[in-house]
């Protein structure tokens, strides 16, 4: 998959992680951990323009959990302050590996079931800590989805996880649009160079809905490349706390995505409202 001149005349869909596993309040104040910080924080990005939220459960302590419960106050927050925005929760392994906690969120029904759940297509290394993903915890939370109706966002840390999209295509397990992350800038994953990106999005499968996610000091140029080659953004608190990359000035979501637009407008492209996401999400 290649980008052509004529992706930058598409609609770019903007992803907010606000929330993540990582940060804390003794890293930074603004990051929102309560289902009703959750929700705020979406509501005032949906504000300035949003495609979709990227959304990670925290217990009453504020640390990772993996629980339905916790996950349907936090999606019934968002779906009442924010209703247009799509909806994606996290099966991250980063925590726990059991495919029963990763998939509980997963069950959520009704209203609260999620348009997109998150599926990363390998292991990897963190800077201090691993996130395991078996190929058989890979295929069982795909089919999970696939039973479900529910699409996967692919978050894809290196070159091999994005092989390993051709192979969920091959065995059936990704049959219809196929929505991505593509994350640059991990100590253990693919760098944030001009050379890895292009490379990145060239092995995609055609018509991949991808957004780029610069980690910690690389958002701002990640974000700038992938808006200049026709891709959308990954933005949040999840992937970076700073605003700047001299560590100055901590940022808030509503703060990244106000940047994200300004980058949009300055290539003249414009943001992927959420129906059109969703359109796309159930199209043959």
């Amino acid at each position: 998959m290649s980008a052509l001149l004529s992706d930058l005349d598409r609609p770019a869909p903007i992803v907010l992680a606000p929330t993540g596993m990582v940060p804390t309040r003794a890293m930074t104040p603004h990051v929102p951990l309560t289902p009703a910080e959750i929700a705020a924080d979406v509501a005032a990005a949906a504000a300035i323009g949003i495609t979709s939220v990227h959304l990670h459960a925290r217990d009453e302590a504020g640390d990772p959990t993996w629980e339905r419960e916790v996950y349907a106050r936090i999606v019934g927050a968002v779906r009442e302050k924010a209703p247009d925005v799509v909806i994606n929760v996290s099966t991250s392994g980063r925590t726990w590996s059991e495919v029963e906690r990763r998939a509980d969120c997963l069950a959520l029904d009704d209203d609260l079931k999620p348009d997109l759940a998150s599926l990363t297509l390998s292991s990897l290394n963190f800077l201090t800590q691993a996130s395991v993903n078996s190929p058989d915890t890979i295929h069982a939370l795909a089919q999970i989805m696939l039973d479900r109706g529910i699409v996967p966002e692919l978050e894809l840390f290196d070159f091999g996880m994005v092989n390993y999209v051709h192979v969920l295509r091959r065995k059936g397990l990704l049959p219809g649009p196929v929505v991505a992350n593509l994350f640059f800038g991990n100590v253990a994953g693919m760098q944030a160079t001009l050379g890895e990106i292009g490379l990145a999005v060239d092995r995609l499968p055609e018509g991949t809905i991808w957004s780029g996610a610069g980690l910690g000091d690389f958002g701002l140029p990640v974000q700038s490349h992938s808006i200049a080659s026709g891709g959308g953004v990954r933005v949040g608190l999840e992937d970076g706390i700073w605003f700047d990359r001299h560590r100055t000035t901590p940022a808030t979501n509503p703060m990244l995505v106000e940047r994200v637009h300004e980058l949009l407008a300055l290539h003249a492209r414009t943001m992927m409202p959420p129906q059109e996401l969703r359109d796309r999400l159930v199209a043959p």
